[in-house]
């Protein structure tokens, strides 16, 4: 915060009480610096292992493309770098238009299989479930809107979450991996998966120390970021590669997670 001192005041200011102002004012600088240039972009790997498995996936989710193009190659080439058996993405990959063939084509440059699911966005977003489709398919993988998958080399089935629930799917692998967009969801999903990986929540962005997340979106509940045990199994939730109405993140940066299942 900066103050305008006339004549007088300033005349009864001492030098220390002058230096004492300028260093309170540094430090709220220097964070709101931190978090629109720097954590906003500064992508980092989280590693987690479910079961005794040995089959590496990588998830990502919430990018939100707006244009950035340097920073979604840098996305590209960090999950090329991990060398998954397969990628997965749990939504909100655009919020407008106009901004989802770019976005596919990113998609498109991952080199291992890329599987993915709307979130709230993609579905705001008009883009056809076409479009998806097919750059997902380009890559190998599958867009998966209330379907599944099987990775037959790993005995893993993806089932994918859109508008609609799981009780329809019937079980086609040793092990289930469940895509969704809302973190909350786990507690009614009436079913156990041996995985649920979802998004939505972005960590809450910004992140006090010892407080958590200030302020968090519909449909997030207690699983705001990072592992639970949830009455639908084991819940990973993603802090997300974008943010979302304010372009800020602190103590929370966009996250890209290898999992070991």
């Amino acid at each position: 915060m900066f103050y305008a001192l006339n004549e007088d005041q300033m005349s009864k200011i001492t030098r220390r009480k002058f230096l004492g102002l300028t260093a309170l004012a540094l430090p709220a600088a220097a964070l709101g610096a931190d978090a629109r240039f720097i954590e906003t972009n500064s992508l980092r790997i989280t590693r987690i292992k479910c079961g005794p498995g040995n089959c590496h996936l990588v998830h990502f989710s919430d990018f939100h493309y707006r244009g950035d193009a340097d920073y979604a190659a840098e996305m590209v080439r960090t999950i090329d770098a991990l060398e998954p058996q397969f990628v997965c993405f749990t939504g909100d990959l655009v919020e407008e238009k106009k901004f989802a063939p770019e976005a596919l084509a990113f998609i498109q440059q991952i080199r291992a299989p890329v599987y993915g699911i709307p979130g709230n966005h993609d579905f705001q977003s008009g883009v056809s479930s076409a479009e998806f489709n097919r750059a997902f398919a380009a890559t190998g993988g599958g867009w998966l809107a209330d379907r599944s998958a099987v990775i037959p080399d790993h005995d893993i089935e993806l089932v994918g979450m859109g508008r609609g629930g799981v009780r329809g799917f019937r079980k086609q692998a040793d092990r289930q991996v469940l895509l969704m967009h809302y973190p909350a969801v786990a507690n009614g999903l009436g079913r156990q998966f041996d995985l649920i990986l979802a998004g939505h929540s972005h960590g809450g962005q910004i992140r006090l120390p010892f407080v958590g997340a200030l302020i968090l979106p519909k449909g997030v509940g207690e699983y705001d970021h990072g592992y639970y045990q949830t009455p639908g199994g084991p819940l990973y939730v993603n802090a997300g590669i974008g943010t979302y109405r304010i372009p800020f993140r602190w103590n929370c940066r966009p996250e890209i997670t290898v999992v070991t299942i």
